[in-house]
């Protein structure tokens, strides 16, 4: 089984913003976002409609950060670990 640090709190995604270089928060998965029960779905089969066709092959969490100042969005790929 692998786990996103990030989605459980073992890493922080570090990353400033390539518009007014502002630190981006992390809004958590991108696939959360697809719909409104798409935080109660099984995560390997949203994997399949994330934008990465080998996020579930990679085993990479896909987060979707964005800038408090400018509104920048962007996506970075977190790679999971065994547990």
């Amino acid at each position: 089984m692998y786990v996103c640090p990030a989605c459980n709190g073992l890493q922080k995604v570090i990353k400033n913003c390539s518009d007014c270089e502002e630190h981006l928060t992390d809004q958590g998965k991108l696939v959360d976002y697809l719909d409104e029960y798409s935080p109660y779905l099984d995560d390997e089969g949203l994997k399949l409609v994330d934008g990465d066709p080998q996020s579930t092959e990679n085993h990479v969490c896909v987060h979707l950060l964005r800038c408090p100042k400018c509104g920048t969005e962007t996506h970075v790929k977190v790679s999971e670990q065994s547990n």
